[in-house]
C-alpha cells in the first residue's frame, strides 16, 4: 500500500518504520524529526499525501492537527483514508473527520495505547472511529503496528475511548502512589502489600503491570529511575483533554479533576516535568508528614 506519514517523532517514526519494513511504500514527512530508515522523505505534508492510500498522521495537539489537515485534504486522492493517530480533543477530531468525508475520502480517528516501546514493537492498541469501510481499508496496517485494533464506533470515539482510559489510568495510578506512601508510614512492607493488593480487590494495571514502587512486581520505569515509559507531561495532557471533554457534555468527574490538578502541580511546580507518571509515589512519600 502507498501510505503518507505526517508525525515522524518518538512515536510516529517508529510506526512509519514498521510499516516501511512490512512492505508498503512509505512517504513521510516532518518539521524536524528525520525520516527513518526505509521512510521516503517528502518536502511538505501535502507531498507526502499525494498519491497516498491512506495518509496517517501523529502530531501534538489538535490545533496542529487542524492546521495540516488543511494543508493535505486537498492533496488527498479520491476514496483515500485520512487516519489520525494523534490524541486530541475530541471536538477537533470530529472537526477534521467531517472536513475529510466532505472532499470524498474516508476518515479515522485512531489514538494509541503502549507508549514509545510499543510503537517500535509494533505491539500498539488502536481505539478507533470512524466508519466501517474506512475501518477495513486501514485495518491491516493497523495490524502491522500494533497488537489489537477496536473500532469504538463514528467519527471521535477513538478519541473518547483514549481519554477516558486515561482519565482511569491517571486516577488509579495516583491513588496507588498514594497507598504505597501510606504503606510505608505504618510500616507494611512494599513487597507484602503488593502480595496482597495484586491479588485482591485492589487490583489494578498501575498496581500489577506497571507498580510504581521499585524492587516490587514486575519490572517498571520505577526500577530505572522513572525515565518515562509514559511521560507525566503527557499524562497531564491526556488529563486536561478529559476535563474539556467532561465540560463540553456537561459531566461530573470530580475523581478525573482531582487527578488533573495533582499531575498539573507535579510537572508545573514540582519536579515531575520528564519524568513517568508513577514518580508521584517519590512525591508523595518526601511530602508526607512525620
Amino acid at each position: 500500500m502507498k501510505i503518507g506519514f505526517i508525525g515522524l517523532g518518538n512515536m510516529g517514526g517508529p510506526m512509519a518504520a514498521n510499516l516501511a519494513k512490512a512492505g508498503h511504500e512509505v512517504q513521510g514527512f516532518d518539521l524536524a524529526a528525520p525520516s527513518p530508515e526505509g521512510v521516503h522523505s517528502a518536502a511538505s505534508a501535502a507531498e507526502a499525501a499525494s498519491g497516498a492510500e491512506v495518509v496517517i498522521t501523529m502530531l501534538p495537539n489538535g490545533a496542529i492537527l487542524r492546521a495540516v489537515a488543511d494543508q493535505i485534504i486537498p492533496a488527498m486522492k479520491a476514496s483515500a483514508v485520512l487516519c489520525d493517530c494523534s490524541t486530541v480533543d475530541v471536538e477537533s477530531a470530529r472537526a477534521v473527520a467531517d472536513q475529510a468525508v466532505a472532499a470524498g475520502l474516508g476518515a479515522l480517528d485512531a489514538p494509541v495505547s503502549g507508549g514509545v516501546g510499543g510503537a517500535s514493537a509494533g505491539t500498539l492498541t488502536f481505539m478507533v472511529g470512524g466508519s466501517e469501510e474506512a475501518f477495513a481499508k486501514v485495518r491491516p496496517l493497523f495490524e502491522v503496528m500494533g497488537q489489537k485494533a477496536v473500532h469504538c464506533g463514528a467519527a471521535g470515539a477513538g478519541q473518547a475511548a483514549k481519554i477516558c482510559n486515561n482519565m482511569i489510568l491517571g486516577a488509579t495510578m495516583a491513588v496507588t502512589c498514594e497507598a504505597f506512601a501510606l504503606a510505608d508510614k505504618l510500616g507494611l512492607d512494599r513487597a507484602r502489600m503488593f502480595d496482597v493488593v495484586s491479588t485482591s480487590s485492589g487490583y489494578s494495571w498501575s498496581m500489577n503491570a506497571y507498580c510504581p514502587a521499585p524492587g516490587v512486581g514486575p519490572q517498571s520505569p520505577a526500577d530505572n529511575d522513572y525515565k518515562p515509559g509514559f511521560a507525566a507531561d503527557l499524562m497531564l495532557k491526556d488529563l486536561r483533554l478529559s476535563q474539556q471533554a467532561a465540560e463540553a457534555v456537561d459531566a461530573d468527574t470530580p475523581m478525573g479533576a482531582r487527578a488533573t490538578a495533582l499531575y498539573a502541580a507535579f510537572v508545573e511546580q514540582e519536579d515531575g516535568k520528564g519524568r513517568d507518571f508513577s514518580a508521584l509515589l517519590p512525591r508523595f512519600v518526601g511530602r508526607g508528614r512525620g
